[in-house]
C-alpha cells in the first residue's frame, strides 16, 4: 500500500536525498546523460536516435502530431521530414524494428487544439510493425503527460517536449523566427523547454516503464522481434553493435546514477504513486544556499506551504522562480495563472529575508514581452538536479502520470558532480541573460548570490521580475484549486452508478451513414477552424460586440437563442455564451436567453447524436467517454442532473453522446433543464453584477456582487460536502 507523501516526514540519511521507495522509483546507472536545453536540440537528437534504432522505439506523449517536422529547416539524412512520414520509412528500412506510439486519448476536448482525429491519420496506419494507441486509461479528467522517447531500450529521453505543433525553437528564441510555424503553416511565439537524454541501464529501466504503460492502455503486451529474428538480430549486433547515441551530442555526465521519479493517480484499485511530489517535498527541506525552479505552472498547495514554511526560516535559502509572464489564453490565465498568482503572495508574505523572486524572460522586440517557459526542472544549491514533466502543479504531484529523471552529488564523485549540476543550472540561466554559462559562473562566485548575479547581468534581454496578480473579480470565483488544478480524482461514473440502477440497454444497430456524416460534417469544422478567422472571432470580447448588436434587431430572444443553437453544433464553449448574455442583456433576460438556448442547443445536438447513432460515435469520441456512455443510458432523470453538474466533458460532447446512446429525450430535457438552470442563473446574475460593478462602482453594486459570490461559493462548498459524503459512504 502506497503511503501519501503529505504524511510523511523528511528523513535525510547518508545514504544520500534519493531514496527508492520514497522519493524516486528506481535508481540506475547511465553512461552517458546530456541536457538538450529547447526542442531544436532534442528534436535533432531524438532524429538521429531513431535512424540508428534496430530493434524498437516507444514514443510516450500528452501530445503527438503526425505532421510536425522534427528539423524544420531540413534533416538531409535521405528520409521524409513529417513525423509519422519519417517513422514509417524507418521501420520499412528496418525489418527488426518495431515502433510503439502511445498518445493521451483526449477524446474531443481539445479536438480544435490537436491534430484531428489522430487513431485515423493515415500516417499511423501505414505499416503493421508502426503501432499507434489513444490511451484512455486513466481517471475522469486527468491525463497521460509523461513525454517518454526509449529506443532499443539502450537510450532514452525524458523531459516537458512533446513532439506536436508549436514547440520547435532554438536557444536564441528569435521574435521573427521564419521556421518557427506549426504544421498549417502559421507563425507561434518563442517557446522554452528541457528534456534530458541517457543511455545504459536506466534507459533499459524506462524502456520497461513504456512497455508496461502500453500493456496497460491495449490491455496486451507490445509486440516484440520473433525469436529467431532476434538471435538474429542478436548476432548481427555483436558483430557490428550499433550506439543510438547522437555522435553530435557530448554527454554532460558520465556513468552517473540516476533517479527516475514517477506520479500516477489511484485508478481501478491501483494504489497512487506520487513519488515527484515527495522530491520536491525532499528537496525544498534539504536546501541550504538556493532553490531554483524553471516551471510552466506554480499552482501546487503542498510545495506552497513546503516553500512558505522554509522562507519563514532564518536559514532560509535563494528562491529563484523562472516562469511565464501569463498563462496560455483567457480561461487559463484567469484560472491558473490566478492560482499562480495567489500562491505567489503567499509566498511574499512568509518571506522576510528577502530570499524569494519570482521571474521571466524577457525578450526584446518580443510584442508580448516575455518567452514561453514550458520546462520543468528544478535545482537545489549544487547538490540536485532534476528535468522532466512534472509541472509544480496538484495535478502533476497526484493526478497526471509524470515522469522526473534527477542527479543527485553524493559519493566519492560528489565534487565533480557538483560542477556538473552548477554548469547544467548556469547555462539555463545564460539562455535567459544572454551571456555564457562561464560568466553566470564568475558573477555566482564574485557575488556569492543567485540573486545578485542576475542584478548584476542584466542585459536587455534578461530576467525580468514578475509579479502575477488575479484580478479582483476572479477572486471571488477562485474558491480552492479543486476545480481548475484537482490533486483527486472525479469520480463521475462512480457517482452516477450509485445514484441510479444499473439496466442493461438493447445494442443500438450499426450506421454507416451515420459514420459518414459525422466525419464530413467534423472535417468541415476543422476547415472552418483553421482556415478561416472564426477561431479569432470567438472570444470574450468579440462575443460581446456581436451580442449588443442584436439588442437593436426585432427579433432579439428569437437572434439570441437561435445563437446558442449555432454555437452547440460548432462546439463553441457553452460557459463562454452564458457569460456574455449576462454581461449584454442583464440577470432577467439573459437568465432566459440563456436557459432558452441552452435547452435548444442540447435538443440539436441531441438529434444529431441520435442520427449518427452508438458505433457511429464509438471510435470517435475515445475510451473514457464510451464509458461514461454507458452509465448514462436509460438512467433517468437523475443521472443528467449529475452529469450536467459535474465537469465531465464539454457540452456539446455531452449532448451527442446521449443522443447517441439513446437516453430517453424526456429525461434527457428534464435533467439538463433542473441540473443547468441553477447554475446557468447564478452565472449570469454573477457575471451581470461583476462588469456594472466594474463599469459604475458603488456600494449597491459592490454589494450585489458580494451576496452573489457568496452564494456561488456556497453551492460549491455544498455540492463538494455532498459529493464528500456519498464517496466517504461507498468507501465505508
Amino acid at each position: 500500500m502506497h503511503t501519501d507523501s503529505r504524511f510523511t516526514q523528511p528523513s535525510h540519511q547518508e545514504a544520500g536525498l534519493l531514496q527508492p521507495g520514497r522519493n524516486c522509483w528506481r535508481i540506475e546507472r547511465a553512461r552517458r546523460f546530456s541536457l538538450l536545453i529547447d526542442a531544436d536540440a532534442y528534436f535533432r537528437a531524438l532524429r538521429a536516435a531513431i535512424r540508428a534504432a534496430r530493434r524498437s522505439v516507444y514514443i510516450l506523449g500528452w501530445d503527438i502530431d503526425s505532421r510536425i517536422r522534427l528539423v524544420p529547416g531540413g534533416a538531409q539524412d535521405g528520409y521524409p521530414e513529417p513525423l509519422a512520414d519519417f517513422l514509417h520509412a524507418v521501420v520499412r528500412d528496418r525489418p527488426e524494428l518495431r515502433i510503439h506510439v502511445l498518445n493521451w486519448d483526449f477524446a474531443m476536448l481539445y479536438a480544435l487544439e490537436r491534430e484531428l482525429l489522430p487513431s485515423y491519420q493515415p500516417g499511423w496506419r501505414r505499416h503493421r510493425r508502426l503501432a499507434f494507441c489513444m490511451d484512455g486509461r486513466h481517471p475522469v479528467g486527468a491525463s497521460h503527460h509523461q513525454k517518454i522517447v526509449v529506443v532499443d531500450d539502450r537510450l532514452a529521453f525524458v523531459g516537458g517536449l512533446d513532439l506536436t505543433r508549436s514547440r520547435w525553437d532554438t536557444p536564441e528564441h528569435a521574435p521573427q523566427q521564419p521556421l518557427r510555424r506549426d504544421p498549417d503553416g502559421k507563425p507561434y511565439a518563442p517557446f522554452h523547454d528541457v528534456q534530458a537524454m541517457v543511455d545504459g541501464d536506466v534507459a533499459a529501466t524506462l524502456g520497461a516503464l513504456a512497455r508496461e504503460r502500453w500493456r496497460r492502455a491495449t490491455g496486451k503486451p507490445a509486440r516484440e522481434p520473433r525469436a529467431d529474428r532476434q538471435a538474429r538480430r542478436q548476432k548481427a549486433a555483436s558483430a557490428q553493435p550499433v550506439d543510438p547515441w547522437p555522435a553530435h551530442i557530448e554527454p554532460d555526465l558520465t556513468d552517473v546514477d540516476v533517479a527516475i521519479s514517477r506520479t500516477a493517480p489511484a485508478y481501478d484499485g491501483e494504489s497512487g504513486i506520487y513519488e515527484v511530489r515527495q522530491l520536491y517535498l525532499d528537496a525544498i527541506d534539504a536546501a541550504r544556499e538556493t532553490l531554483f525552479f524553471e516551471n510552466q505552472y506554480f499552482t501546487s498547495d503542498a510545495l506552497c506551504n513546503a516553500l512558505s514554511a522554509r522562507l519563514a526560516r532564518p536559514d532560509a535559502p535563494e528562491t529563484l522562480v523562472v516562469s511565464p509572464h501569463s498563462q496560455s489564453g483567457w480561461l487559463e490565465q484567469e484560472t491558473m495563472g490566478a492560482l499562480r498568482a495567489r500562491i505567489h503572495q503567499r509566498l511574499r508574505n512568509a518571506d522576510h529575508g528577502a530570499r524569494y523572486r519570482m521571474v521571466c524572460p524577457h525578450l526584446p522586440g518580443l510584442s508580448e514581452g516575455c518567452l514561453n517557459v514550458h520546462s520543468k526542472v528544478f535545482s537545489v544549491d549544487d547538490r540536485l538536479f532534476s528535468v522532466g514533466s512534472a509541472n509544480m502543479s496538484n495535478r502533476s504531484m497526484a493526478y497526471d502520470t509524470e515522469c522526473n529523471l534527477s542527479i543527485e552529488a553524493r559519493g566519492e564523485r560528489s565534487e565533480d558532480l557538483r560542477g556538473a549540476i552548477a554548469r547544467m543550472r548556469n547555462r539555463l540561466l545564460a539562455e535567459h541573460l544572454d551571456v555564457t554559462p562561464e560568466q553566470v559562473a564568475a558573477s555566482m562566485t564574485a557575488c556569492g548570490s543567485l540573486h545578485r548575479t542576475l542584478d548584476a547581468l542584466r542585459r536587455e534581454r534578461t530576467l525580468a521580475p514578475l509579479e502575477p496578480a488575479f484580478t479582483p473579480e476572479m477572486e471571488s470565483m477562485m474558491l480552492d484549486s479543486a476545480v481548475f488544478d484537482p490533486e483527486q480524482p472525479i469520480k463521475p461514473d462512480e457517482l452516477i452508478a450509485q445514484m441510479v440502477p444499473e439496466d442493461a440497454h438493447k445494442p443500438v444497430p450499426r450506421r454507416l451513414v451515420g459514420l459518414g456524416g459525422l466525419a464530413i460534417a467534423l472535417a468541415l469544422l476543422a476547415v472552418v477552424w483553421r482556415f478561416t478567422p472564426l477561431r479569432e472571432w470567438v472570444n470574450l470580447a468579440s462575443l460581446i460586440t456581436f451580442a449588443r448588436s442584436l439588442q437593436d434587431m426585432p427579433f432579439t430572444p428569437l437572434a439570441a437563442i437561435g445563437c446558442y443553437a449555432l454555437a452547440g453544433v460548432l462546439m463553441v464553449p457553452v460557459t463562454l455564451l452564458i457569460a456574455v448574455t449576462g454581461i449584454v442583456f442583464g440577470p432577467f433576460e439573459g437568465a432566459a436567453y440563456a436557459v432558452c438556448g441552452s435547452m435548444l442547443s442540447a435538443f440539436l445536438t441531441y438529434w444529431i447524436g441520435r442520427w449518427c447513432g452508438r458505433d457511429a460515435l464509438r471510435g470517435l469520441l475515445g475510451a473514457r467517454i464510451n464509458r461514461l456512455s454507458h452509465r448514462l443510458a436509460q438512467r433517468g432523470i437523475l443521472a443528467m442532473v449529475v452529469i450536467r453538474i459535474l465537469p465531465v466533458a464539454p457540452f456539446s460532447v455531452i449532448n451527442v453522446v446521449a443522443g447517441a446512446f439513446h437516453i430517453r429525450l424526456r429525461d434527457y430535457l428534464v435533467g439538463t433543464l433542473l441540473g443547468m438552470t441553477p447554475g446557468i442563473v447564478l452565472t449570469v446574475t454573477f457575471v451581470h453584477n461583476l462588469a456594472e460593478a466594474i463599469r459604475h462602482p458603488s456600494f449597491g453594486t459592490v454589494l450585489m456582487l458580494s451576496l452573489v459570490a457568496v452564494l456561488l461559493i456556497a453551492s460549491a462548498v455544498g455540492l463538494q460536502r455532498l459529493f464528500g459524503m456519498r464517496e466517504r459512504a461507498w468507501k465505508s
